[in-house]
């Protein structure tokens, strides 16, 4: 296979990540088999019309992933027990939205090199020991600054540290809420909110909800029934892909001043989009409670999570939670986050995240022509509607066989009695490209037939 040639996509990454991802996809695909040669790398890089380095430095990483090994002279050649990831081992992983992953080794070559860079103390490094509950005041005022570049002007008494967005709703239903109280939220909502709110005795009261969100004039009417808290993902909603535009979002900020009600800004997803709009907590700070965590835009390997509470005192009514469902967040894991928005690394994780996003999203709107989704243009669920007489239930279980992470609509109703004929398709996580194309193709024929 000397004659071999990647096919390299402008997405914005480096060269050489882009040609290590060209031949991991072409080994995984077949295409590349067990045991066959690669392209002398100075031929490759003379075709490629690139740096030679260019080419060392992606065989580099490839090989340094388990899938091609050196023989000398002779050159590279395909490993006959190449390890390749398999996307849905586990039922939580079939139904997880996973960000996909940034261009080849992006990821694990920032946490290396980060890690290393804040291990160099040894022994004395202050990241050894046990940290506050909420974070320490270093890496506080750290993330107060990230979200202020955000248009939410905050200070580091008003953040707290938690170990995901799910410890950081658990900490804020607990400091905030009785059992009985209810909460606002769309009809369909993550299921790990679902589940908290069942184990607090929470009264889940949905509202409906139209292509860009809440619908402010339902709010109303709920809000005037007693309830004193919304929740909401108003930025590539999970699992809709709705976004409140700025209008919206007013609306439901003066709803809420005039109720008396708090907002839990669930901003899981806020930073995929190139020009986001506003958070919430940028335009009601004094009543809202802003999540904003790792696990959705960069990987869920680093569970780290960020809450700007609307006020100092209220930060530190999350403590006592925080001690005692997790202590503390993984201390090196806040760390290397507050590193990599101090370095920059950050976004470029981000943006690496988002053009992989984007590239998914051309293999949907080819594959799924004719169906009706709606998404978010840089994210990477979609919401598919389908036939009203399709089983939902039937098909998740046909195409998930093909490695395809796709959840019916049930399983995200806050009502058991609300039918919906739509499925949430995650095309993120480690499922490459051909298998992503060839599933949803095969989802085509099944909801056209």
């Amino acid at each position: 296979m000397q004659s071999w040639l990647p096919a390299l996509k402008p997405d914005g990454v480096p060269k050489y990540a882009a040609i290590a991802d060209a031949i991991a996809g072409a080994i995984r695909s077949g295409e590349l088999r067990p045991g066959e040669r690669l392209p002398a790398q100075r031929d490759l890089a003379e075709r490629l019309d690139v740096d030679l380095t260019t080419v060392t430095r992606a065989y580099g990483l490839v090989r340094q992933a388990g899938l091609i090994e050196g023989a000398g002279k002779l050159g590279s050649f395909v490993r006959n027990d190449a390890a390749l990831p398999v996307f849905g081992e586990t039922a939580s992983e079939v139904g997880m939205n996973v960000p996909p992953q940034p261009a080849f080794a992006l990821l694990p070559e920032a946490i290396r090199t980060g890690t290393a860079a804040l291990l160099r103390a040894g022994r004395h490094s202050p990241i050894l020991q046990y940290q506050p509950s909420l974070g320490n005041m270093v890496e506080r005022r750290q993330a107060a600054a990230a979200l202020t570049a955000r248009g939410i002007a905050a200070q580091a008494e008003e953040i707290a540290i938690t170990a995901g967005a799910q410890n950081a709703l658990h900490a804020i239903f607990a400091a905030t809420l009785e059992p009985g109280d209810r909460v606002c939220c769309a009809q369909f909502i993550y299921p790990g909110m679902a589940a908290l709110a069942q184990r607090r005795g929470l009264r889940l009261i949905a509202v409906a909800t139209d292509r860009e969100g809440m619908l402010p004039d339902a709010l109303d009417v709920a809000l005037r029934e007693g309830a004193r808290t919304i929740y909401l993902t108003p930025t590539n909603d999970n699992p809709t892909a709705a976004t409140l535009g700025v209008d919206r979002r007013q609306a439901i900020d003066t709803l809420a001043r005039h109720h008396g009600a708090a907002i839990i800004e669930d901003d899981a997803y806020g930073l995929l989009p190139s020009t986001p709009p506003p958070p919430i907590a940028a335009i009601a700070p004094e009543r809202t409670w802003h999540i904003s965590g790792t696990s959705k835009i960069i990987s869920p390997i680093i569970r780290v999570a960020y809450v700007k509470a609307p006020s100092p005192r209220e930060t530190a009514l999350l403590a006592a939670d925080v001690n005692q469902t997790a202590v503390m967040a993984p201390p090196l894991n806040v760390a290397l986050v507050t590193l990599w928005l101090r370095n920059g690394t950050f976004d470029r994780l981000v943006a690496g995240v988002r053009a992989e996003a984007v590239a998914r999203q051309r293999i949907a709107q080819r594959s799924l022509a004719g169906l009706h989704y709606q998404t978010h243009p840089e994210g990477y669920h979609l919401w598919l509607e389908l036939g009203r007489t399709a089983d939902a239930e039937q098909i998740a279980t046909r195409i998930r066989a093909l490695g395809l992470s796709i959840v019916p609509a049930s399983a995200f109703a806050v009502s058991p009695t609300q039918a919906s004929a739509h499925v949430r398709i995650s095309i993120g996580g480690a499922i490459d490209h051909g298998s992503l194309e060839r599933a949803l193709l095969r989802l085509r024929e099944i909801a056209e037939g």
